[in-house]
């Protein structure tokens, strides 16, 4: 299968390299080859993190997908083929991840006490924290492209107003932690924690106590909904392709198997339930917790993803 790279790459195999944002279809609309696009989306740093998505559109040939599916399995990535959505399946569901533990922010959490409660889950970094390595730019950007394409989608007010601050991540030594040069560790931010209160009395909104178990169902069951609807869409294969991805590309806890399975495991008519409180919850977006209409189905029948 693997000689086949050649012949593929002589005829002038167009690879789209490593950005989530991409169109795949559109890019082959413009090239008298369409069946020789494909799209490459590794994850940073891309020497170590094993996951590839392999983005297929809509008339990629199948001699294309085998030879860069061999491609993939030669460099000793784990490859996963989506289809063409805007954030593939990865970024697709983490922007719901990332939603949530805005909202937890705004109703009263702190970047530490959901970092840390992500963290006992089992992932090897919390949103916030990630969200400083990655570049807390890089997701600014993304919201000010959501407010022309969607402006009913609701977020958190805190992020932008970080970004507004100049707090960047780990590469400006300041982000939602601050960092002390030549060193990673993320020490609380004073500077960060008065934003967020002076944020939320703007709002008008008295804070709460939030329990470690309501942030983990909210960012983790915002995954299972997503994923859900990238199922029904046939972005996926399968519910395990979308496990893959989390566990190889998002520091999903292995032993947890994947957020799909996680659900699983959880009972998909105990995650309606919660999403159904979830909904209720008037400082949320009542209308991402409306169940995909896949999982409501599979929950109704007592059935599951995998």
């Amino acid at each position: 299968m693997f000689e086949k790279l050649d012949e593929v790459m002589k005829k002038g195999a167009i690879l789209a390299s490593n950005t989530s944002t991409l169109d795949v279809d559109k890019i082959a609309a413009f090239t008298k080859r369409p069946e020789d696009v494909v799209g490459l989306h590794f994850f940073s740093p891309a020497n170590v993190m094993k996951l590839l998505e392999v983005v297929r559109g809509k008339k990629t040939g199948k001699d294309v997908m085998a030879t860069v599916m061999a491609l993939g399995k030669k460099i000793k990535k784990t490859a996963v083929v989506s289809g063409v959505t805007d954030g593939f399946i990865g970024n697709r569901m983490i922007e719901q991840y990332s939603r949530q533990a805005g909202f937890l922010l705004d109703e009263g959490a702190t970047p530490q006490q959901v970092d840390r409660a992500m963290e006992k889950f089992g992932m090897a970094m919390g949103p916030f924290r990630m969200g400083d390595l990655a570049g807390n730019d890089i997701g600014w950007a993304i919201r000010k492209r959501r407010a022309q394409e969607r402006p009913n989608m609701l977020y958190s007010r805190t992020a932008d107003k970080l970004c507004e601050l100049g707090r960047f991540g780990q590469k400006t030594g300041a982000g939602w932690y601050d960092y002390q040069e030549g060193k990673r560790d993320a020490i609380p931010s004073k500077l960060v924690e008065d934003m967020i209160v002076q944020h939320r009395q703007s709002l008008g909104i008295t804070p709460r106590k939030i329990a470690d178990e309501e942030i983990v169902q909210r960012l983790v069951f915002a995954l299972v909904n997503e994923g859900a609807r990238i199922l029904e869409e046939g972005i996926a294969a399968r519910a395990s392709d979308i496990d893959m991805v989390y566990i190889t590309g998002y520091g999903f806890p292995m032993h947890r198997g994947g957020p799909m399975l996680y659900a699983d495991q959880v009972g998909l008519f105990n995650v309606v339930q919660a999403m159904k409180r979830f909904a209720a919850n008037p400082l949320d977006d009542a209308k991402f917790w409306e169940p995909a209409p896949l999982l409501l189905k599979l929950a109704s029948e007592g059935k599951n993803f995998n």
